[in-house]
């Protein structure tokens, strides 16, 4: 009954479901394709006579590891740490209904930039579990937008890298888009990550949509040099300033981290790490990674503190301290020694003058806020507790000063051990040296006082020659202390000091005058803060009675008659006004120009 010669034994329907029996399934056809397509895996078993027994097979995870930072990434504005003021300022816009067509976030690496520019888009776009809901500080995380957003796959959140994408034509496409109302969204955001590196023609471009973007499209910009934007851009955007996370938090968040994942690890370790990030949580994440993964597998995955300093080439905190010590009381050998060792275990040279840096700041941090050092372990806050107690502030600001230009060099040095063995050397031997403020003092004591040997191991006639010595030192000079006043700028008190005060006693840090007459008023009190200013010590300036030197201009005008009157005694000379009784003697050549001149030269 059937058409084919071949079905003429069997009915059409049987035939029908035979067919229908023998075609193969879906997956069959997709196991032949993938077998044409790369080869036949493993041939499958022959069947066997005996009864199959089901084992149970355990089912793998094949989802693939997630590093730390991306797995820890926060997912609500309460995850994210250390931006409290950017969080308080986003959440009063958003209850306020006062939101910005533009955000601008800035900041080092690793602070949030672009997890917060992710977050305020969920924020925005957050409808709520039941699909109701407006924007909020606090997204559900639930609704249909805030899951695609987390995933990346949201049709009206464009996330953009500036820096693969630079030119006019990138701009263009977005001035093009942004005209078109969203597709699911209640917002169309647009993220520009590093957003620096755009063009400056590009720049232009965005320049009259940035500043009146169309009511359904929000601008959400990232940067970590934010120096280089133009100030065009700058003044159409709200910007946020995201901060360094402080070491405690980040410690904290750390240890909050390694019990989730159940990893042990040490405070001391967890100290060193977050020091390291430089208040990056992303890069605090990726040494905590990598610590674990360093960790040994004898004892437990614990992240210790030891493990971690040779993870990252930091020195040992003892051995940082021993080094200190070694420096501080000068044993050479011992300082040399200590390089060594630290070398040899991996130490780099640049990381070890770090190290002495940091010991040197945190003692100077404990000296001036007379507390304990800001240290994790109870016996480092000890030793350098008492290193706090051994050194002065200016010992501590010239270590400081000295190490600073020992790692500059260590940085630039061909060879960084010799260099960093060399400083160190330098620093030691540079505590014997004299403080520079106390030598420049003593010079200037020396220069007003004179210079007055050391007698105090004198023999014989000792007494005698330490009396003339003190009595030496005991005298000055009225001339020089008039010109030293002279020097300082105080010149109307040096002419009164030099035309009309007659010295009666005069010995350091005292002085008795009497006025020459003409004098109006008595200048002792001018004259006492005068030499306090010029010599730096407070002197008793008195008024008195006796036998008193002539004033400075009577000695010299009482010097100039001396000498006229022994060149008029000079033979030559009276011979001279014998021949001449109308000659003048000229002394000097402003006399000479007084009179009118001269037709001779002298």
């Amino acid at each position: 009954m059937g058409d084919s010669p071949e079905n003429t034994d069997t009915p059409p329907w049987e035939t029908d479901e035979q067919e229908e029996a023998q075609k193969p399934s879906a997956a069959e056809l997709e196991a032949a394709g993938q077998n044409s397509m790369f080869g036949d895996s493993d041939p499958a078993p022959e069947p066997s006579e005996e009864p199959a027994v089901l084992a149970a097979i355990p089912t793998v995870d094949n989802q693939p590891y997630r590093v730390l930072a991306r797995k820890y990434r926060p997912q609500t504005f309460s995850e994210l740490i250390g931006q409290d003021a950017m969080v308080r300022t986003l959440g009063n816009a958003i209850e306020r209904d006062r939101l910005a067509h533009a955000f601008l976030m800035t900041g080092v690496r690793g602070v949030g930039k672009t997890s917060t520019a992710r977050l305020i888009a969920k924020a925005l776009n957050c409808v709520g579990p039941d699909g109701q809901g407006g924007p909020t500080i606090d997204p559900c995380g639930q609704c249909e937008p805030c899951t695609a957003i987390a995933e990346g796959r949201h049709i009206d959140v464009i996330e953009m890298d500036a820096a693969s994408h630079t030119g006019v034509d990138d701009v263009r496409e977005i001035i093009e888009q942004v005209r078109y109302a969203a597709v699911s969204a209640r917002y169309k955001i647009y993220i520009i990550d590093e957003v620096h590196m755009l063009t400056r023609n590009a720049f232009n471009a965005l320049l009259k949509t940035l500043e009146e973007p169309p009511s359904h499209v929000k601008f959400l910009f990232a940067t970590t040099e934010v120096e280089k934007l133009p100030v065009t851009v700058l003044s159409r955007t709200q910007r946020f300033d995201l901060r360094r996370i402080p070491v405690e938090l980040l410690q904290s968040h750390f240890a909050m981290i390694c019990e989730q994942e159940g990893v042990t690890a040490e405070n001391e370790a967890l100290h060193i790490i977050a020091a390291a990030a430089e208040g990056s949580v992303r890069d605090g994440l990726s040494i905590l990674d990598q610590a674990i993964a360093h960790a040994d597998m004898d004892t437990g995955g614990q992240v210790t503190g030891a493990k971690v300093r040779d993870m990252l080439g930091l020195a040992d905190k003892g051995a940082q301290r021993r080094l200190l010590g070694h420096l501080l009381e000068g044993d050479a050998k011992a300082l040399l020694k200590a390089i060594e060792e630290q070398y040899a275990l991996g130490v780099e040279p640049l990381a070890l003058m770090r190290a002495l840096m940091e010991l040197t700041h945190k003692i100077t941090l404990a000296q001036v806020s007379g507390g304990e050092p800001d240290v994790p372990t109870a016996e480092e806050r000890e030793a350098l507790g008492k290193f706090a107690k051994r050194l002065t502030p200016a010992q501590l600001h010239r270590l400081w000063q000295l190490l600073l230009k020992g790692y500059d060099e260590v940085r630039q040095a061909p060879d960084p051990l010799v260099s960093a063995q060399m400083a160190l050397l330098r620093v030691m031997h540079a505590a014997d040296m004299p403080d520079p403020g106390k030598l420049s003092k003593k010079l200037e004591e020396l220069a007003e006082k004179g210079f007055s040997p050391d007698v105090s191991k004198a023999g014989s006639g000792g007494e005698s020659v330490a009396s003339a010595t003190a009595s030496a030192s005991a005298r000055i000079d009225w001339g020089d202390l008039v010109q030293q006043v002279d020097d300082a700028g105080q010149l109307r008190i040096a002419q009164i000091m030099r035309d009309w005060i007659r010295v009666i006693e005069l010995v350091p840090n005292k002085l008795v005058y009497s006025i020459r007459d003409g004098l109006g008023e008595d200048p002792g009190a001018e004259l006492r803060d005068c030499l306090f200013r010029v010599t730096g010590d407070r002197w008793q300036v008195e008024r008195g009675e006796g036998d008193a030197a002539h004033t400075l201009r009577e000695q010299d005008e009482a010097t100039k008659l001396a000498k006229e009157q022994e060149i008029r005694e000079h033979p030559m000379v009276k011979a001279t006004f014998e021949a001449f009784p109308d000659a003048e003697l000229l002394s000097d050549q402003r006399k000479v120009a007084q009179t009118g001149g001269s037709k001779w030269s002298r």
